[in-house]
């Protein structure tokens, strides 16, 4: 079965510096029907106007994963860590038992996009942490790159969740090709471009539930950027 979550459905929030779209309920956005899919409990695309961003601001037992896809997020955080995140890095925060940070535009001119993912990890209390990795284009191009699990495979950061992250860049008249274990699950997140799942359309904004289906066929319709959760 597949449950497409359309973009033009989930939930919004503006602040005039921050343009937000929440697949599942937050903040001040609340669907009972839309709490989250397995473990993943956010999937949040967000536009930062330049030179704007998060306040330093906490979280507690939560793995927290930014994904940028136009400009650059600037980063510091409680644990000495600061960083500016570009198209192709991954960054993985670990909450655990409490981490504070901050997230800005790091352009005084440019706007910036990126998904916000967060995921239940395995258990509470766990230290706090936080990883970044960069995988070129070329890595991603008409193949899907493990980017984050569970146990740090094939160069990914490694999440406390028995999650396997995927991210391609299909194209035109190509096809990729995943299979779920018994009693696996996944979750499709457009970013941009159109596809197919299993010959369902998606377009950018997009997201879509998976369960009970063994082999998934993902066609690009145009240049694309997808991202894949394969879950407990």
């Amino acid at each position: 079965m597949i449950a497409v979550r359309k973009a033009e459905e989930r939930g919004v929030a503006r602040f005039g510096w921050l343009d937000s779209r929440h697949s599942f309920s937050f903040g001040h956005y609340y669907d009972p029907a839309h709490m989250g899919f397995r473990a993943l409990r956010v999937i949040n695309e967000d536009r930062v106007a330049p030179g704007a961003g998060f306040e330093t601001h906490g979280h507690r037992d939560m793995e927290i994963i930014s994904y940028v896809l136009d400009g650059a997020l600037a980063h510091r955080d409680s644990l000495g860590s600061g960083s500016v995140i570009r198209p192709g890095d991954v960054q993985r925060m670990t909450a655990g038992t409490g981490i504070r940070h901050s997230e800005f535009n790091a352009s005084k001119s440019e706007p910036v996009r990126f998904l916000q993912i967060w995921i239940l990890p395995e258990r509470q209390g766990l230290a706090p942490g936080y990883e970044q990795k960069t995988f070129p284009a070329s890595e991603k191009r008409g193949r899907l790159r493990l980017v984050a699990s569970r146990d740090g495979r094939e160069g990914s950061v490694t999440l406390h969740q028995a999650v396997d992250l995927y991210a391609a860049l299909p194209e035109p008249g190509t096809a990729l090709s995943h299979r779920l274990a018994p009693g696996r699950h996944a979750w499709l997140q457009v970013a941009r471009g159109a596809v197919t799942l299993n010959g369902e359309p998606l377009r950018q904004g997009d997201g879509a539930a998976v369960s009970g289906e063994t082999e998934l066929t993902i066609a690009a319709k145009e240049d694309s950027e997808i991202l894949l959760f394969d879950l407990a």
